[in-house]
């Protein structure tokens, strides 16, 4: 689709043409088991509907009547570019227009008109992932002949006429025709949403129908025994105020905390990432951004990490309330961490696709590998600094207080010392043959200067400490950059915006348990550390995608990149903890269950990725609804097969 050669197109003084436009209360937990059963059925009802509402379909090929035939591809659309202008030889440029600062590419060369009324015809497959940015050139003289910018759709057929006008003045000319209207291919993609919404109501439906018959049992044992629930309250203190936790919560506040809305959001994010590895139905917004910006598929990572700060909080306190020596702790920390990696390290070097592997081509970072990083530096922190948690807030004054944020005034410091190192490394630097502080893309980006640069110092550290063939290498920045050095997204630099990220999610989870009796309290805090980060990412971003001081970025997991999805993780958490754990609306299902068990559901869906049932022979590799339905399948394949092992009490614990 592109050439060879670049073209240094000038950024202003040109005429456009052209347009397009371009996610209980105990009664309820009683049920979970009979709505969890229920729910195992109609994963599969829904996959077998989703199925047959996609069912498959063959790509459209345009007929070019004399011209030969253009098989189009997924995310394709054809061009039929008429050269009506005598004498004149076109050299057509094209890129996306969200590449940014981006060299534009030969899409291919137009011979001059043979007669008046005969235009020479060229035929051109372009991508419709993205606007397109065409320009058209005077092949001798190089100079421009017209510009457009344009969205086009999923195998439409495009007519581009390049004619002199009819007005008496020799001016050219580009008309943009439609031929045949595209497909949408957005359509299996709503569909099914749809699907998922009817399997949510259903399934809250059916939870709401079970509960009646508690509902009448509890109010025939309320009239017969009054009594008895006069003694309960006073034994559990006053009735629950409005914002309270129910009144299980308040027996269990005693013991170790276990808190549904975490075991959800990480379930939310592990599927997503399962989803999203298995291929999103090859849909951009479900790949990883090509470099600045975000998409879908950035959000989750992030995200797990940020909910493993929490679980690694809570759970270090449970362990330690029970007695257990730090030493020992620190023991299974290490070896935790160990055994993250290494498995890690395994996943990510598969050799049933490419033969045996070479040592010297083994990849090194990846994402387990990060989390055992991660999950070391933030675990030992805290347990070098672990001091006992206050029972509760005594006052409403003491409610509104820093407490979560004062007793761990050390991590803190530490931790914004990790984040000084960050900025320091990146910003002053120097990276052989690029300008210190890059944040870009190198490729094609910022005009063609630095091609060789890519990540700036991220990517230089890690080639210069691993080795270019010890990186991934093929990173989500070669598809519109072209870039053509290894960059692991996963590498050495980025992982201290990580421990920063699950640092704040070890902050949510000192809120929960700091001010466990306190809803109002812990809401107001979600709110507050929500904004505050958003405000933080505002100011470092300008509001923009690639104006910023800092952008959001994944691959370089820039702190812009940290502050953003943490703050949607606490308004996450401002949602799901009043809903799933205080009143009991939901009891996170169906993401409950894998992330019960998410090293094992996350583990299985990388090695049984290329086998049946998770994946098949499709009948159209070119159609959007054919990998969607694939993908859908798999993925709740994975839910089905984490609610029977959370049924069978089957965890898989490192």
């Amino acid at each position: 689709m592109t050439g060879e050669r670049p073209f240094a197109a000038e950024q202003r003084g040109y005429q456009e043409r052209g347009g397009g436009g371009g996610a209980g209360a105990a009664g309820g937990m009683s049920r979970a088991g009979g709505a969890g059963r229920a729910l195992a059925a109609l994963l599969l009802a829904a996959s077998v509907l989703s199925a047959a509402l996609l069912a498959p379909g063959g790509s459209p090929t345009p007929d070019l009547g004399k011209k030969r035939r253009l098989e189009l591809k997924m995310d394709q659309a054809l061009l039929l570019i008429h050269n009506e202008l005598p004498g004149t030889n076109l050299t057509v440029y094209w890129n996306f227009d969200r590449c940014y600062h981006c060299l534009l590419q030969v899409l291919v060369d137009v011979s001059q008109s043979r007669k008046p009324g005969e235009p020479s015809i060229e035929a051109v497959a372009v991508s419709t992932q993205h606007g397109s940015i065409l320009q058209l050139n005077d092949t001798v003289e190089e100079k421009q002949v017209c510009r457009l910018e344009y969205k086009f759709g999923e195998f439409g057929n495009y007519s581009l006429l390049v004619k002199h006008t009819h007005d008496g003045v020799n001016e050219i000319v580009c008309d943009l025709v439609v031929n045949e209207k595209p497909v949408d291919s957005n359509l299996p993609v709503s569909i099914a949403f749809l699907v998922g919404l009817v399997l949510i109501i259903v399934v809250s439906l059916l939870r709401f129908s079970l509960s009646l018959e508690d509902f009448h049992d509890w109010i025939s044992k309320a009239i017969n025994s009054q009594e008895t629930d006069g003694l309960i309250n006073s034994e559990l203190g006053s009735p629950s105020r409005a914002g309270d936790p129910p009144p299980e919560a308040w027996r269990q506040s005693a013991t170790p905390l276990r808190l549904r809305c975490v075991d959800t959001f990480r379930g939310i994010a592990l599927i997503l990432m399962v989803f999203v590895n298995y291929g999103g139905g090859r849909y951009w917004y479900f790949r990883h951004a090509s470099w600045n910006g975000l998409t879908v598929a950035d959000l989750v990572f992030p995200w797990f990490v940020f909910i493993m700060g929490s679980s690694i909080f809570l759970s270090m306190t449970s362990v330690l309330q029970r007695g257990c020596s730090k030493f020992r702790l620190l023991g299974k920390i290490a070896w935790r961490s160990f055994l993250l990696i290494c498995i890690g390290i395994v996943i990510v070097n598969p050799n049933y696709c490419l033969g045996p592997l070479s040592w010297e081509k083994v990849r090194i970072p990846g994402v387990l590998q990060r989390l055992g990083g991660t999950y070391f530096v933030v675990a030992v922190l805290e347990l070098l600094f672990a001091k006992p948690v206050p029972e509760m807030c005594t006052s409403e004054r003491s409610c509104f207080s820093l407490l979560d944020i004062t007793s761990s005034w050390p991590q803190w410091l530490f931790v914004l010392m990790l984040e000084g190192v960050w900025l320091a490394l990146t910003f002053f630097l120097p990276v052989p043959g690029c300008p210190t502080g890059y944040l870009g893309p190198g490729g094609l980006g910022d005009w063609g200067k630095y091609p060789n640069c890519t990540g700036g110092a991220a990517g230089y550290i890690d080639r210069l400490l691993l080795g270019g063939h010890h990186l991934y290498q093929h990173p989500s920045s070669a598809v519109l950059y072209h870039t053509e050095v290894a960059y692991d997204p996963e590498g050495i630099l980025g992982t201290i915006n990580s421990i920063v990220m699950a640092f704040l999610g070890v902050q949510a989870g000192k809120i929960l348990l700091y001010y466990k009796d306190q809803t109002k309290g812990i809401l107001i805090r979600f709110a507050a550390w929500g904004c505050f980060l958003g405000f933080i990412s505002v100011a470092l971003t300008k509001a923009s995608e690639n104006e910023g001081f800092i952008p959001v970025n994944k691959n370089l997991w820039s702190i812009s990149y940290v502050t953003t999805l943490s703050s949607f993780a606490f308004f996450i958490l401002l949602v799901l903890y009043p809903v799933v754990d205080v009143k009991g609306l939901w009891t996170g299902t169906p993401f409950f269950y894998p992330g019960m068990n998410s090293i094992l559901v996350y583990v299985g869906h990388e090695v049984f990725a290329n086998y049946f049932p998770f994946r098949w022979r499709l009948g159209d590799s070119e159609a959007h609804k054919e990998h969607l339905v694939q993908n859908t399948v798999a993925t709740a394949l994975w839910v089905l097969i984490a609610y029977v092992l959370y049924k069978k009490k089957v965890f898989w614990k490192i």
